[in-house]
This record gives C-alpha cells, sequence and structure tokens, in this order.
C-alpha cells in the first residue's frame, strides 16, 4: 500500500502535531496494521505534559500506545497472521533472554521494546511484538473492546500480584479508567469492592455502573470511611491507581493486619513517602509494586474480554475523531472523561 496517512505526532513535551505521513510499509518479520480503535490513557496525558524517556525515547513519533486494528500488509517471514486478520497488540515486546524474562517476570525485561503510534491510520509494529504480543481476535470482537486488552493487562497483573481472592474486601484509591478496571477484575474474582474518588462528574459515572461500593474523599476521611465501613479492620488489599504521594500513604493507612498494598499509579520521579514502619512490621503489612504487563497478561485479558467475563464498555464515555486528540486527553486530564474512543 502507498500513499500517505493522518497522523498526530509527539515532538516532545506539549507539542502534538497533525501530520501526513506516508504509510508504513513492513520489513522482515514486520506487520502493518490499519488502525480500527484507539483508546486515550492517563499515562497519554502524561507523557505529553513531561515526556518519556523510555516508552518514547525518540521523536518525533506517532503517539498513543492503546488500539486493535485490522493487518493490511506483512512482511517476509511472518506466518502468524494474513492480510484481513483482526488482531490487537500490546505496546511492548520483551526480549526473552535477560534474567527477569527467565524468571517469568517479563513486565521487568531489561530491553523491554515500547511501541506507539495508535493515533494515527496505520501503524508499523516491529518483529519483536508480532513474535510475541500480537494476538488475532475473534470476527465478532468489537475493536472498541478489544483495545482495552493493554490496560486490562496491567490490571490484572496487579490484582495477580496481590492475590485477590473471593470474599476479600479490596479498597482502590483512584477512579480513573485504571481503578475501575481494578474494581472489574477484583470484582470478577467475588471480592467486595471499595472505590475511593472526588466529586465530580468522574465519580458519578462510577457509581452509575456500579463497579462498587463508593467513597466521596471530598467529603469524608477515605481511611476513616473505609474502616467505618469495614468493622474498623480496613481493606485485605488495596490498591493506589492515582499516581499521588498522598494516595499511597492512604493505601496503606486503610490495609487491614496482615493485609497487602499495592503500588499501581507511578508517582513523579523523585516522589517519596512516609511509612509507619511499626505497622509495616508489626501487622505483617505486604507492599507491593506493579507495573506494566506480559505477553501471558495480555492473552488473559483478551480472553476475559472474548468470554465476556470482562465487559469495559461502560469506561468508554466519549468518542472524538483522530484530528481531536489533543482535546480527548484535555478532556480526560479534566476528569470529565474515563475513556475516550478515537475514531480514526
Amino acid at each position: 500500500m502507498t500513499g500517505t496517512m493522518r497522523a498526530m505526532v509527539f515532538h516532545g513535551p506539549g507539542d502534538l502535531r497533525a501530520e501526513e505521513l506516508p504509510v508504513p510499509t513492513p520489513d522482515v518479520g514486520e506487520v502493518v496494521l490499519k488502525i480500527e480503535a484507539a483508546l486515550t490513557c492517563g499515562t497519554d496525558v502524561k507523557v505529553l505534559r513531561r515526556g518519556h524517556p523510555v516508552m518514547i525515547p525518540v521523536v518525533p513519533t506517532v503517539f498513543g500506545h492503546e488500539f486493535a486494528g485490522t493487518v493490511t500488509a506483512v512482511g517476509r517471514g511472518v506466518h502468524r497472521v494474513k492480510s484481513g486478520d483482526r488482531v490487537v497488540a500490546a505496546n511492548s515486546a520483551p526480549c526473552g533472554a535477560c534474567p527477569p524474562c527467565r524468571a517469568d517476570r517479563a513486565n521487568l525485561c531489561e530491553d523491554l521494546l515500547f511501541v506507539n503510534g495508535a493515533y494515527g491510520e496505520f501503524i508499523r509494529l516491529p518483529a519483536r511484538l508480532v513474535e510475541r504480543n500480537l494476538v488475532q481476535l475473534a470476527p465478532t470482537t468489537p475493536a472498541a473492546r478489544a483495545a482495552f486488552a493493554e490496560p486490562l493487562a496491567c490490571a490484572l497483573g496487579a490484582v495477580e500480584r496481590a492475590r485477590v481472592e473471593s470474599g476479600q474486601t479490596v479498597v482502590i484509591f483512584g477512579h480513573g479508567p485504571l481503578g475501575c478496571l481494578l474494581g472489574m477484575v477484583a470484582a470478577a474474582r467475588k471480592a467486595r469492592v471499595i472505590i475511593v474518588g472526588k466529586q465530580g462528574w468522574r465519580l458519578e459515572r462510577v457509581k452509575e455502573l456500579a463497579l462498587g461500593e463508593c467513597v466521596d474523599a471530598t467529603t469524608t476521611d477515605a481511611v476513616d470511611a473505609v474502616r467505618g465501613s469495614t468493622g474498623g479492620r480496613g481493606g485485605d488489599v488495596t490498591f493506589d491507581a492515582t499516581g499521588r504521594p498522598e494516595a499511597w500513604e492512604s493505601a496503606v493507612a486503610a490495609a487491614s493486619r496482615g493485609g497487602s498494598v499495592v503500588f499501581f499509579g507511578g508517582c513523579a520521579p523523585g516522589t517519596v513517602i512516609t511509612l509507619d514502619t511499626r505497622r509495616v512490621h508489626y501487622e505483617e503489612l505486604t507492599l507491593l509494586g506493579a507495573f506494566h504487563h506480559t505477553p501471558e497478561l495480555i492473552r488473559k485479558a483478551i480472553t476475559l474480554i472474548e468470554t465476556h467475563e470482562l465487559v469495559p464498555d461502560g469506561l468508554l464515555t466519549h468518542r472524538m475523531p483522530l484530528a481531536q486528540v489533543r482535546e480527548a486527553l484535555e478532556l480526560t486530564a479534566r476528569g470529565n472523561a474515563l475513556k475516550v474512543l478515537i475514531d480514526p
């Protein structure tokens, strides 16, 4: 395929431009997709604001990383997919050879290859991603639903690290899209879910979706409210899904004796928090970081979506054209959207 395509290109913090680019062609082992659906993400908001030398080491680059589409061209040596196949791809691919990869912790790969380009009409996927993190979709799976695979895989990984079980109380600080996905995964495991958020449009939307009990942190002390609704115990598992240090500390404060705390939201570099070491030691709190996903988690997420065990459609609150990606991210940053579907 020849010609040009429309794309939103990241040139650096605050600099996002609409451009016409050549339609990519695949090299050996590579695949080109036509994007059917792309989703906004809170990470995109942060990256647009301050950049990200790991996720976007080279600029300019086409922006966005949550997408699903249809194969339009394959490079020499590609046999797993063919032109016309509907697929979803992760936004990274591990090397498979470093110590973390060999220890089944591919999310911590020492040479993790990140891929961007969801906010364009076409995307070229590198050979390593095609080999490790490209998955075919069932013919009836909507592209907009399939595009949730990447963030859902991240949520799955966090819930699995905490070993959430039926009957536990799970408390989530943060009512954004990933806080909601954490709640949906925990609820699918028959846990009681409490979501802590702040008054406004987004919290009202979460209440409408009935993802769990909601606590408004603007009108009450969230930790007191959690303990009050759990007989003074707190949550068996607490998550931070905000990336704010005060919420990290609240997640620790709201954990029960013997509880687990998962730091899911990434704070700005150099951020520090204060810990009550007595509680951590004598109450045997487990403090866990949770980052990214693995090829196995991507496939688990797609299975959850395609079996309808988890249907994230309610998190899609807006639909906007490709040219309005900046406006979509601004809407998300203000808390007036959960997920925006970008229609190329």
